[in-house]
């Protein structure tokens, strides 16, 4: 019975750490009195958590706030700089590396393009980014406390990436090779749950509840935002829309199946279409997101029908997800997010065509991250692990 009450006293503690913190990185700077006010604590309970969270280095005092009729009172604020997290969102033909601190402000960044390599060149592409934002860390109180990894494929709940058909891997254990390689926590998720993540955390979709996110690139990635939580299934592989079937007798697909909507929709549909135009234009160039943009902007028709012709895939394979899931909001990112001038028209108008429902207080965002929302968001992820990892030591 002693055993059980120890054990209970532990999780509240626990409980009330964690509820004093988050009410400080929400609202700081701020005092201890207004943490009781806000948190229904009693102001022992208060002035206990934060003395650890000093002497933890979470938290800092700092001069003197505004009275209110009595001794001015200490403002306390979060340390973002305690620690910093590596985000990593590993595309098909890039990698982006951002070191942040606890905060998700970005204090350097690595991006590099790559193209056709395999497992183990992607390794050493990896090891090399990775290695490049260790080398340029602040002295902290944590140092690195955690490297979040966002992968186009399929993860389960273990941090296994099962298949990620576009890098033809499958049964990868990227999570122990790098923690075998680092011995520093590694979170690995699916790249559109990152970015997901991201874009509700610090982007355009703070303010919803209820969020798809599109990521289009080489191929296309979706997270999944419901009622203001990650949905991520029984196993970990929601949001693999990107292969959801839209032409039963359609192009064969990596992932085994045929017609699936990215061999439509994505980056390499638009390279796979201007290879079959021959734009002329191009033929001192090689195909590629860069040179089919910089085509549209100087009023290139071919150029521009190639966007709006993604566009509209995209809107067929959106309008499916919206009769399903009846979002709040969508959020288009990636890499193809880029040429939103020319895809926001046709996508609007195959959302319009919906007959289900009526959509009008459906918004159709663009990503406010750019290609940065799965780097910050797995990045993010990687903070609150730390984060609630610590809090469990109370």
């Amino acid at each position: 019975m002693a055993l059980n009450k120890t054990w209970n006293q532990h999780v509240v503690k626990k409980e009330n750490k964690s509820l004093v913190l988050n009410v400080i990185q929400s609202s700081s700077p701020i005092s201890r009195a207004d943490i009781a006010s806000i948190t229904g604590l009693n102001k022992g309970t208060v002035s206990s958590q934060v003395t650890e969270l000093i002497d933890e280095h979470l938290i800092y005092e700092s001069g003197p706030g505004k009275s209110s009729g009595g001794r001015r009172p200490v403002m306390l604020l979060f340390n973002k700089i305690a620690g910093y997290s590596i985000g990593i969102d590993l595309g098909v033909n890039y990698i982006l590396g951002l070191l942040t601190d606890l905060e998700g402000n970005i204090c350097k960044e690595n991006y590099i393009k790559i193209k056709d390599l395999s497992f183990d060149e992607i390794m050493e592409k990896l090891y090399e980014v990775i290695d490049s934002l260790i080398a340029s860390v602040p002295s902290s109180p944590y140092g690195i406390i955690g490297i979040g990894i966002g992968v186009p494929g399929t993860v389960d709940n273990n941090g296994n990436i099962l298949l990620a058909p576009n890098l033809k891997w499958k049964n990868i254990h990227l999570k122990e090779i790098l923690e075998e390689k680092y011995h520093i926590p590694i979170v690995i998720e699916n790249e559109a749950n990152g970015g997901a993540h991201g874009e509700r955390k610090f982007g355009i979709g703070m303010d919803t509840k209820h969020i798809v996110y599109v990521s289009i690139g080489i191929g296309i990635g979706v997270g999944l935002i419901l009622n203001g939580e990650l949905y991520k299934g029984n196993n970990g592989f929601s949001g693999e829309l990107g292969h959801m079937t839209i032409d039963i007798n359609g192009k064969d697909c990596r992932c085994g199946s045929k017609g699936c909507w990215e061999l439509y929709a994505s980056e390499q549909a638009l390279d796979d279409y201007a290879a079959q135009l021959k734009l002329t234009s191009l033929s001192e160039e090689e195909i590629s997101l860069e040179s089919l943009l910089s085509l549209a902007e100087k009023g290139d028709e071919k150029g521009i029908a190639l966007f709006e012709e993604i566009g509209n895939q995209v809107g067929i394979g959106l309008k499916n997800i919206v009769n399903i899931f009846n979002p709040e909001q969508i959020i288009v990112g990636g890499r193809l997010a880029a040429s939103k001038k020319w895809l926001i028209a046709p996508i609007k108008k195959q959302l319009d065509q919906t007959q289900l429902f009526q959509q009008q207080d459906l918004q159709v965002d663009f990503s406010s991250l750019s290609t940065h929302s799965a780097a910050m968001g797995v990045a993010a992820f990687a903070v609150e692990e730390f984060l609630q990892n610590n809090l469990h030591k109370a």
